[in-house]
């Protein structure tokens, strides 16, 4: 008895898209694809249709252009005859400068903070929470106003400083051992510079000096030949289990060389001198750096307080009694022992915060300081009429920052993160 020929196989059905398991997910994905493509498309024709009612075109041609205003702090060399692009990267220069400082700052006030929470001395503990909870539940906005104001109005005129003949007395006195002046209008600093030049490199951006090209590499040079020396004390930590003394060799390694450039250049430093009505001879930062810088760090840094905290919390206390149980000092608990291993919970939620300080620095506007917000994002979007293409910059260089900064900082969280056998 011979049996039935088997059922001929069903074709592929267009269903099955959506209901077998094995396309589904991949279907989707190809839809939301194809309505991203098309909203992006739609846009896009949206856009140039506008400006063909407006009669304008797409281009980046204004860059070349002559600014026709004045910046009040560069970093490199401008002036009202510079070209637009000239000025976004003084503006650049300028979110990226103050960014840099106020992150290093509120890392270090986050720091002291975050530990001093945990003090055992209830006052300081106290005092410390107050900051956290004052800073950083009124906006940063207000914070960089308040810094502005203080700045302004709560300092005298640089002429506050000259002595009064009759009394032999000045109105107002200098700081940090006669090197620092406040003022309503800036705030004097001192100032560097060489007896002894190497020359001048010109490079498209900016004339550099070898001065600071050759201390540069002295100060490389030295860090890497201090890790080295460190590498070389681990090691015989590690075959010994008695650890050299290394401060002495670092301290030398890493200030030894970079002092012997300096004198060798001729470096020196020259301090803030009223002259007329004005400092000289130092360098006047503008208060409006000043408040931003502070404003930020003082507000962010409340943040990482919080974050430090909470990762020294993370850390168990068996690590903490081990390290009491061989005779380590609290101080030395903490350096070496608790905040090595917090650094796997802190470092994450940091990096947001560094990419927050750095997009809050578009706040410099309230106070007056042409960054990119308000060079490009301001005065050549207002002059130029280019809205478009000053937005669209904007946001493609802030983020190019933010991805920099997010990668630069995932590297280091690799580095201290721990490594699972």
């Amino acid at each position: 008895m011979t049996s039935a020929p088997d059922a001929p196989e069903q074709g592929f059905r267009l269903s099955q898209l959506i209901y077998d398991t094995r396309y589904r997910s991949l279907t989707i994905q190809v839809v939301v694809l194809l309505l991203v493509m098309a909203g992006a498309a739609w846009l896009v024709d949206n856009t140039i249709r506008n400006l063909n009612v407006l009669g304008k075109d797409f281009n980046f041609g204004f860059l070349g252009n002559r600014a026709g205003y004045d910046i009040a702090q560069y970093l490199v060399p401008y002036t009202n005859d510079s070209t637009h692009a000239r000025a976004m990267l003084v503006g650049l220069l300028n979110t990226l400068w103050v960014s840099i400082l106020g992150c290093a700052t509120a890392t270090l006030i986050g720091v002291f903070v975050g530990v001093m929470r945990l003090s055992p001395n209830w006052l300081v503990s106290r005092l410390m929470t107050v900051y956290v909870e004052v800073f950083r539940n009124i906006p940063v906005l207000l914070w960089i106003l308040v810094a502005i104001a203080l700045l302004t109005e709560m300092t005298p005129a640089p002429n506050a400083y000259k002595v009064n003949p009759a009394t032999g007395t000045a109105n107002a006195s200098m700081v940090l051992f006669d090197s620092v002046a406040f003022t309503n209008r800036y705030t004097a600093i001192p100032g560097a510079d060489f007896s002894r030049s190497l020359g001048v490199l010109d490079t498209p951006l900016a004339p550099v000096s070898l001065n600071w090209v050759a201390v540069l590499v002295v100060l490389a040079g030295s860090v890497w030949a201090n890790r080295r020396f460190r590498a070389r004390a681990d090691r015989i930590q590690e075959q010994t289990g008695k650890r050299p003394a290394t401060w002495w060799g670092s301290a030398l390694i890493l200030l030894g060389p970079l002092v012997v450039v300096l004198l060798a250049l001729g470096f020196r430093i020259h301090e803030p001198e009223l002259k007329g009505f004005n400092f000289t001879g130092g360098t006047n930062v503008s208060n409006a750096f000043i408040a931003l810088w502070a404003g930020l760090s003082l507000y962010t840094g409340a943040f990482i307080a919080e974050i430090v905290r909470a990762g020294i919390m993370a850390v168990s206390k068996g690590q903490t009694e081990a390290a009491f149980a061989l005779g380590l000092r609290p101080g030395v608990t903490m350096r070496l022992v608790v905040l090595p291993q917090a650094l796997r919970v802190i470092v994450p939620p940091l990096i947001s915060q560094f990419l927050n300080l750095t997009k809050n620095s578009s706040l410099a506007i309230a106070v007056g300081y042409m960054d990119l917000r308000g060079t490009l994002g301001g005065i050549t979007l207002n002059q130029t009429g280019r809205e478009l293409e000053c937005i669209l910059l904007m946001m493609l260089i802030y983020l190019a920052i933010s991805l920099v900064i997010s990668g630069v900082m995932n590297l280091y969280n690799k580095k201290v993160r721990l490594k699972e056998r």
